[in-house]
């Protein structure tokens, strides 16, 4: 064995004298004879092949020992009984290709054409890529036609349906019919005076005391406090007429029901004339609506009805409270329903201004609110249960306008 480096070591037998032996022999053929192809003109009818009828010198000389010479060859086919042409002086025929030389790979078939194929391919994907742009240039041109026939179509319809009318917008309903309103105006606070709760329906703005502010919720505003002496809103003169017939109606939220919170009250220095909010009844808590009949704020001259909701805190509720000055009768609201009535001799006629998140009682500041409230409305009639149905979303009646109203939605 051998790794391919070092031939093999192992001498080789030396071929007998006069014998050529591996196909190379010790002597130069004889002339006319060498290793197939003698240096002269070929031998009659030899060729560049063996010769006729000669015999090879001393057994070989072409590379092979010859048919009875020496050992049987294995790989040497066994004569043929019947005479071959070379030994007949005829020209030998093969009916089998010359074989290609050696170092070279037989011949392939026809191989393709590489290079024109490459060009075919690129010229099919450049005719591609050109049918995809075209088409894509199509498409667009396509488009922006359609957009423009659609854009002048709508200006046409706009215009079509475009009234004659000034663009200007009236508050009042325009000669044609036209039932257009102008825009409603949210704005919560008093233009140019943050302080101050603007009044929707009348001129009855509320100052705020330093701590109680506006802030939005959703889509609307709410006035929040935080249940001090200096959390209140108040009006600058008195806003309900407590001789006469009234219903007053708020949006409210408290953090906690706990002891006495009063939303919205009026009174004077000494006492409340009426309040509506939140106490403790029979020691649980309770929506109230509060009157004063006497003049000195005593307990013997006060009538409350109270009324409760499944959910009092956390939560908005709205309190609705009437007075039928005919029939001498206060009631309470809760969420549109009523929770209860009585029968009263009359309200204190007190001129103090209207109070937000607290109330007055012995000539002191009591009962502040701890939340929020939005939608405070005033009305100087008794509205009826179904009027006050719809309060309960927080919207204004829509038959009957109030006298004051503050933080609508």
């Amino acid at each position: 064995m051998t790794d391919g480096t070092h031939p093999s070591s192992n001498p080789q037998p030396e071929p007998a004298p006069g014998n050529g032996g591996y196909g190379f022999p010790p002597v130069p053929p004889a002339p006319g004879n060498g290793y197939g192809f003698p240096p002269g003109a070929p031998a009659a009818g030899g060729g560049f092949g063996p010769p006729p009828q000669i015999p090879p010198a001393d057994g070989g000389g072409y590379g092979y020992p010859q048919p009875g010479a020496g050992p049987p060859n294995p790989y040497q086919p066994a004569p043929a009984s019947r005479p071959q042409p070379w030994a007949q002086g005829l020209p030998i025929q093969s009916t089998q290709p010359p074989a290609a030389p050696g170092p070279f790979p037989p011949p392939q078939a026809d191989q393709p054409d590489w290079e024109a194929l490459a060009d075919r391919s690129a010229a099919e994907r450049r005719k591609k890529r050109l049918w995809m742009i075209g088409g894509g240039v199509t498409v667009l041109l396509l488009l922006a036609g359609g957009g423009t026939f659609l854009l002048l179509g709508d200006d046409k319809d706009k215009e079509e349906a475009a009234p004659t009318a000034s663009p200007s917008v009236s508050a009042s309903p325009s000669p044609s019919g036209s039932k257009s309103k102008a825009p409603v105006d949210n704005t919560p606070t008093v233009k140019d005076d943050p302080t101050q709760i603007r009044d929707r329906s009348g001129k009855a703005p509320l100052k705020m005391g330093p701590d109680a502010g506006v802030f939005p919720i959703e889509k609307r505003f709410e006035i929040r406090t935080k249940g001090n002496e200096n959390s209140y809103a108040e009006s600058e003169k008195r806003v309900v007429d407590t001789a006469k017939s009234f219903t007053v109606s708020a949006h409210v939220w408290n953090r906690a029901p706990k002891g006495r919170q009063i939303a919205v009250s009026q009174g004077n220095e000494k006492s409340f004339s009426f309040e509506l909010g939140l106490d403790q009844v029979n020691g649980k808590p309770s929506w109230i609506f509060r009157v004063q009949t006497g003049d000195q704020g005593a307990e013997a001259t006060m009538v409350t009805v109270t009324g409760e909701s499944p959910k009092m805190e956390k939560t908005f509720s709205t309190l609705t409270a009437t007075y039928d000055a005919e029939r001498k009768l206060i009631a309470l609201y809760v969420n549109g329903k009523k929770t209860g009535e009585a029968p009263v001799s009359g309200i204190y006629q007190a001129q103090g201004p209207l109070e937000i998140a607290r109330s007055r009682h012995e000539d002191k500041w009591t009962a502040p609110w701890s939340g929020a409230m939005e939608t405070l409305q005033t009305y100087d009639v008794v509205l009826s249960p179904a009027q006050i149905d719809t309060l309960k979303p927080g919207r204004v009646d829509a038959k009957t306008k109030p006298t004051a109203s503050w933080l609508l939605y």
